[in-house]
């Protein structure tokens, strides 16, 4: 089984200046609660326990989220309020939590190599707490776990996108062996329209396989100078081994501001309301 998960944390969060000029944007709440604790959430009811995150300066406070607050609890304790810790505590007291930090900002693939000290040699999964995943009955991540399980290799989630937006993310094409599921022959790192392989975008949930660290190591700076992912996963997808799910449930894009907005308008109407200790 996969027992760990990686949550690449370190970027800046520009694009909510001047929130996240002394907050880390991962910490921004989706009404009462932080964007990483929902990543996390979804690491653990997909069976991962071994949390490991790649932070950066200025991030002290996803550390002291997943931390006991013997101060607050002790001033809370016997009031309703103790209820609203329910969730975190879960987590605190099933899960464990590893920290290392990325020096620079050298992309998304330089950021889950920098991991690779607390992950290991075994499959893991990969949060990015800036895509919120919603989804009934399976998570997204439990979605990617199964599909792993069944071709033993690495899998990504994808979503379909308008055209014109391609050159926000990673592109895909493949064969699709069953509806849904993709083998995957191409990937492309934010292609212009005219050059994308097709709609079909990878969003911030991963399961990869622990060659992905050689891999990296071995991959040039590509688009912005960086060291991107998609180019090292297209190393894998080169020998067929990448999988690609189009995923049931929603995502937003919290790391833009439209997106937080929707998100935080559809978890209030559709999981905070119908959370009886939220109420209290």
């Amino acid at each position: 089984m996969i027992k760990k998960c990686l949550f690449p944390v370190a970027g800046y969060g520009t694009r909510f200046l001047p929130a996240t000029k002394s907050m880390p944007k991962e910490m921004m709440p989706i009404v009462n609660k932080p964007l990483v604790q929902y990543g996390v959430e979804e690491a653990f009811n997909a069976g991962m326990t071994d949390m490991a995150f790649v932070t950066g300066r200025g991030k002290r406070a996803i550390p002291d989220h997943f931390d006991i607050s013997y101060e607050l609890e002790a001033q809370i304790a016997g009031t309703d309020k103790e209820n609203h810790l329910i969730g975190i505590r879960n987590l605190i007291d099933n899960c464990t939590f590893t920290y290392t930090r990325q020096m620079q900002m050298k992309g998304l693939g330089h950021a889950i190599l920098t991991g690779e000290t607390l992950i290991g040699d075994r499959p893991f999964g990969v949060v990015l707490a800036d895509d919120l995943c919603i989804a009934k009955g399976q998570s997204v991540l439990s979605q990617l776990v199964s599909l792993h399980e069944e071709f033993r290799c690495t899998v990504v989630a994808i979503e379909e996108v308008p055209p014109d937006e391609t050159h926000k993310y990673g592109v895909i094409s493949g064969q699709e062996v069953r509806p849904g599921v993709y083998r995957v022959d191409t990937m492309i790192e934010k292609p212009a329209p005219a050059e994308a392989p097709s709609n079909l975008a990878i969003i911030g949930r991963y399961i990869l396989t622990p060659d992905i660290f050689d891999i990296i190591r071995k991959t040039p700076p590509g688009r912005n100078g960086e060291v991107q992912i998609t180019d090292a996963l297209m190393e894998q997808a080169r020998a067929g081994n990448v999988i690609a799910c189009k995923f049931s449930g929603k995502r937003f894009d919290c790391g833009s501001v439209d997106g937080f907005v929707e998100a935080t308008n559809y978890c209030y109407e559709n999981l905070y309301l119908t959370d009886d200790s939220a109420l209290d």
